[in-house]
């Protein structure tokens, strides 16, 4: 056999070989890029499902309220915002009315159940001093028992004038919460616990205490600010 022809023979595999190395790395490239762009139009739509479902939920615990104003702290001042927060930046949403006024300010708490986090949002009526509203935003509470902090007609009534005054420096809470055995509530600072669940009830109780004490009296200093709609801010 001459050289030529030897020579022949060993090029054809080896360009086979390039030829499909090319074809599966171009194949990779292609399936990466469809694989990302899906990923990112995704978490556009989850990141908007998020956004609407928080919005709902501040305007439940909100009855009164037309429009929302995120706002979150810069030093001891809160400033509205009409961006995405940073993750584990703090944050809060003034809801108006119709007409202008002030018709409460939305709360994120988060805090152990029995499960595992349990994640709330609750209205504050800084006129009254009381909490307006209540709902569940995350919780994987026991079916059936724990996961009712979510739907207990009894338990959810606690959360309509649930006092949360602060004391006369404005740097603590009047009366703490209190949560008492279904049946028990004498005080408009106790919450009635549901039967049975006795371990999320507190959970709840505990979240919302250390949520009033620590961030209602920074609310307060900054209730002119809130009082009325800025010119510009931002939708949750």
């Amino acid at each position: 056999m001459s050289d030529s022809v030897t020579q022949a023979a060993v090029a054809a595999p080896s360009q086979n070989s390039t030829k499909m190395i090319l074809t599966l790395g171009l194949v990779a490239t292609i399936s990466g890029a469809l694989i990302v762009g899906s990923w990112q139009l995704t978490l556009e739509k989850i990141k908007a499902n998020r956004r609407e479902q928080l919005r709902q939920a501040v305007l439940q615990v909100l009855p009164d309220a037309h429009t929302v104003v995120t706002f979150v702290q810069d030093g001891e001042t809160l400033v509205p915002t009409s961006g995405d927060v940073a993750p584990g930046q703090r944050r809060w949403f003034a809801g108006y009315t119709d007409e202008g006024g002030l018709a409460g300010i939305a709360i994120e708490a988060s805090g152990m159940g029995f499960a595992d986090l349990i994640r709330v949002i609750y209205g504050y009526d800084p006129v009254s001093e009381t909490v307006i509203g209540y709902t569940v935003l995350e919780s994987k509470e026991t079916p059936g028992l724990g996961d009712r902090i979510q739907s207990d007609p009894d338990f959810l009534a606690n959360f309509l004038g649930l006092d949360v005054t602060l004391d006369p420096s404005g740097n603590d809470l009047a009366n703490p919460l209190q949560v008492v055995k279904k049946g028990q509530k004498k005080s408009p600072w106790q919450i009635d616990a549901i039967t049975g669940a006795t371990i999320s009830s507190k959970a709840i109780g505990r979240m919302l205490l250390a949520s009033t004490k620590g961030e209602l009296p920074m609310l307060k200093r900054n209730l002119e600010r809130l009082s009325q709609p800025p010119a510009a801010g931002g939708r949750p």
